[in-house]
């Protein structure tokens, strides 16, 4: 085996771990890892990215389920449109994206270049999110959940759009939501966001099985090792401040967003 593939996956695990340490934001280089260490194809990668997410948040909110902080209502109303927008944009936006995007003075924006700086974008949305904080009290388990149903409906959609194109997860968007127009406490928004995550990741990633050949053996392994390093990084978040964790981590988020966008630019 390679050296750089096993690179690969050592950075699986690392993705796992940080999973389990801050409950989210690791999926965010994935995607990354798979383009630029494993030389697999962007758009390819974003396809891959869905079912490493979706099945690490899946095996990560079981912990939220056992202890009841999943609320199974607001996953559903959020989840229902966000499934819907996924799904269409994996099975039909993506495939009709033209390879050229479009031509500027002589030099072709292709489909993969304009992926990968679009994902940076969300990459340095993500860190402003993790960096600032998302703004919810974690201390305040008892609050009563509200609805605007409305509104986190349309949350749903602008997600699952985000997570069809460039194959993260969301969790950026979908925690401040949760907490914001659901009224939920942190806790009870981060587990609820896990569950939401891997539903909608999952079912994008059918949409991509008749459209993409899925080398199986590589994918199985990479996801693997992400879900053994997501207990690592349980094991350790109670031995680790956590706000200061994703807040560092938000900082690295930022300094790889500013390096693909730069990375991609510069290779045009």
């Amino acid at each position: 085996m390679e050296i750089i593939v096993l690179v690969g996956y050592a950075a699986a695990v690392i993705i796992g771990v940080s999973l389990g340490l801050i409950g989210g934001g690791g999926s965010i280089l994935t995607v990354p890892v798979l383009v630029y260490i494993l030389g697999i194809d962007p758009v390819l990668a974003t396809a891959y990215s869905l079912f490493v997410v979706g099945s690490t948040s899946l095996v990560g909110s079981f912990t939220y389920m056992k202890k009841q902080l999943v609320d199974y209502k607001t996953a559903l109303v959020f989840a229902i449109p966000s499934f819907i927008a996924v799904f269409l944009t994996r099975k039909f936006i993506v495939p009709a994206l033209p390879d050229p995007l479009l031509v500027l003075g002589g030099t072709e924006i292709t489909k993969g270049l304009g992926i990968m700086v679009f994902f940076a974008l969300i990459m340095l949305a993500a860190s402003y999110s993790m960096i600032k904080g998302n703004g919810g009290d974690s201390s305040d388990e008892e609050s009563k959940v509200q609805f605007n149903i409305p509104l986190i409906a349309v949350e749903g959609i602008v997600v699952g759009l985000v997570t069809g194109i460039v194959g993260a997860g969301g969790g950026f968007l979908i925690i401040p939501a949760l907490v914001l127009l659901a009224k939920l406490p942190m806790k009870m928004a981060v587990g609820t966001s896990l569950l939401i995550i891997a539903a909608k990741s999952l079912i994008g990633f059918l949409g991509d099985i008749s459209n993409q050949t899925i080398d199986w053996k590589m994918l199985l392994i990479f996801t693997g090792l992400s879900i053994v390093g997501i207990f690592i990084g349980s094991s350790l978040s109670k031995k680790i401040n956590e706000k200061a964790l994703k807040k560092g981590f938000g900082w690295f988020v930022l300094i790889m967003g500013i390096y693909i966008i730069a990375k991609e630019l510069t290779s045009m």
